[in-house]
């Protein structure tokens, strides 16, 4: 005889007839919920396509408009003029009065920062990394007038920064004001931010490909086409209005120059691992500076016109230190600045800039450092040629790796540095040793400083800035691989009184909050709780196929990890029962959270052993 405290289908099989099923169990698969197969791109995709298209446009015209701004400013500043005519403020006559100018300037950014917002203070890109990782990428709309309009004063009065951080700031400020307005979702606002920001970068450069891989590095912290597509649309369109309005021409001319040989590739790589080094001094000094305003006596606000005060006497003594100075990037590229010359700009234009930075006024720091970097490239040739002028290396191309390897170095944008640093010059021979340059810089950055000049300042403030864009290992383990294939479940012929002497038992698998309850073909028909069960309005001799279930929250054996980790967490629920693909979708087993962490702890383990394995070998080298 059987025994009673087991259910029925734990019995002989072959000694029960098949029950008839209820009617209100025979659509219960089809009500089961389970997640959707996760695709590359929704439908939804194609509206944030429109949008970024959109933004590619406005950001290329406010990049122009930037452009002309500090234009203004600049005329007005040193030479007393409205024009908009684009002029380099090294040719004013101010005399020792050019002093006063950055100072003037630095008080109207620190009022502007104290009354209109603070998050105009700095170069930018910090600033909207902080609003992705901690605000949805809401940034508040006023950024989107106060961030050009300081920068344009900040520059224009003599600042030695770059357009390209407020213009990245500004653009991806736009984008977020619109994905604000839409009401979109968060994932998609942060998409529409990084198109601003790329359309912005490209419209300044003419460097779409660049700016698109900067969005990747340090905006979206993912590359998937959900994300990509957009972003690059945007890069596209601005690149396209960039060229209708100013033209394509290369913001950095170079002459043609030699392929260099292997001993020429080598030095470019020796020399990416100085510039390496060098980036992290800086970093570290920057912000060292930037510690030392913290602890002056006086409001924030006036530090700017301290860091003015710094400007213009460095630029009374070196006038080519004033402004955006992309003219002596080209000149370094190019080859027209001699030994002295390089060696007096890179270290004012560091002095200069560094503390201007440190004081919290607003402009970006890529022009700034390619300059240093340029600059000590081409040091570093000029005296690698008297000593060993056999090795063919070519001092233009130093300087394209020196400002591509600091700049790598800095902010560990490996691909962005490579590509812009091409984009910008159309010189095809030094794709090669800016490859070997920065990924040297990226290495020794990498392996001496923790946090970047774009990160160091919001990791002060707590926020944990993603370093790495691995693979989802969820994403890549199936559930049939993880689940539980032992199953407690029940039989819709099962009596409940039988079930219930069962619980009462006390054997653990009694005491489950809930089974999935199958027929006789193994399909699943529904899910009953523990309270159910024991409830004391059914009576015992009532089968289990007649009473009231909840469709099951299944998952198909072929889902992957991150599919089933999904819904859990869409269904407020910690285990999904497991059916085959295939009709009649009989149960295979269940998946739990405890599965999900296994599949985890298979991969420590997994990398642990590789470990053990890599120091083994380690050691019987040394031995041997």
């Amino acid at each position: 005889m059987a025994d009673p405290t087991t259910p029925a289908h734990l019995r002989d099989e072959a000694s029960t007839d098949a029950l008839p099923i209820a009617p209100s169990l025979g659509a219960s698969l089809d009500a089961a919920r389970m997640p959707r197969r996760s695709t590359l791109v929704e439908p939804r995709v194609l509206f944030v396509c429109g949008l970024a298209v959109l933004l590619g446009v406005a950001a290329a015209l406010i990049a122009q408009v930037l452009v002309k701004l500090i234009a203004v400013v600049t005329n007005l500043a040193f030479f007393g003029r409205w024009s908009l005519e684009t002029v380099s403020p090294a040719g004013h006559h101010l005399g020792p009065w050019v002093i006063v100018v950055p100072v003037v300037g630095g008080l109207i950014v620190g009022a502007m920062a104290r009354w209109g917002s603070r998050a105009i203070r700095g170069h930018g890109i910090p600033e909207a990394m902080e609003q992705v990782l901690l605000n949805e990428s809401k940034i508040p709309p006023r950024i989107t007038f106060l961030k050009p309009v300081s920068s344009a004063i900040a520059i224009g009065t003599g600042g030695p920064f770059g357009a390209e951080g407020p213009i990245i700031a500004t653009g991806g400020a736009l984008g977020s004001f619109l994905g604000q307005v839409l009401h979109v979702t968060g994932q998609e606002r942060k998409v529409l931010l990084a198109a601003g920001a790329a359309g912005g970068m490209t419209a300044i450069f003419g460097a779409p490909v660049s700016a698109v891989v900067l969005a990747v590095e340090l905006l979206l912290f993912e590359l998937r086409p959900r994300s990509l597509i957009p972003v690059a649309l945007a890069a596209v369109t601005a690149a396209g209005m960039r060229d209708a309005l100013v033209g394509s021409a290369p913001v950095f001319p170079m002459p043609t120059v030699a392929t260099p040989g292997l001993a020429a590739l080598l030095c470019y790589v020796l020399l990416g691992v100085a510039m390496g080094f060098v980036s992290v001094g800086v970093t570290r000094l920057v912000y060292g500076i930037e510690d030392a305003f913290e602890k002056l006596p006086i409001h924030w606000m006036w530090w700017p016109a301290l860091g003015g005060l710094v400007v213009g006497i460095v630029g009374w003594f070196a006038p080519l230190t004033l402004g955006v100075g992309y003219t002596n990037i080209e000149a370094i590229v190019d080859g027209r600045l001699a030994v002295g010359a390089l060696a007096f700009l890179c270290v004012m234009k560091f002095l200069s800039w560094s503390v201007a930075l440190g004081s919290g006024t607003s402009g970006g720091t890529l022009a700034p450092l390619f300059t240093v970097g340029g600059a000590l490239g081409a040091l570093a040739c000029f005296a690698l040629v008297a000593l060993a002028p056999q090795l063919g290396v070519d001092p233009r191309i130093a300087g394209l790796v020196g400002m591509a390897a600091i700049f790598a170095g800095a902010s560990r944008a490996l691909l962005a540095s490579v590509v812009f640093a091409f984009e910008t010059t159309h010189q095809p021979a030094g794709l090669l040793p800016l490859l070997g340059g920065c990924s040297a810089a990226y290495l020794v950055s990498a392996l001496t400083m923790r946090n970047t000049i774009m990160t160091e300042k919001i990791a002060r403030r707590g926020v944990r800035v993603p370093t790495e864009y691995a693979a989802d290992y969820l994403e890549q383990v199936l559930v049939r691989d993880a689940c539980t294939r032992d199953v407690v479940s029940l039989r819709t012929r099962d009596e409940l009184g039988d079930v219930r002497h069962w619980i009462y038992s006390g054997r653990p698998e009694g005491q489950h909050q809930g089974y999935p309850v199958v027929d006789d073909t193994g399909r699943v028909r529904g899910v009953i709780t523990r309270r159910s069960l024991l409830d004391p309005s059914e009576p015992n001799n009532r089968r289990i196929g007649d009473m009231a279930m909840r469709p099951p929250v299944v998952v198909h054996e072929h889902h992957s990890l991150r599919e089933a980790a999904d819904h859990m967490v869409a269904e407020d629920i910690g285990r999904l029962v497991v059916v085959a693909v295939e009709p009649p979708h009989r149960l295979v087993g269940i998946l739990t959270r405890g599965d999900i962490l296994s599949a985890h702890a298979r991969r420590l383990q997994e990398a642990h052993e590789a470990k053990r394995h890599i120091r083994f070998r380690q050691v019987l080298r040394r031995r041997g």
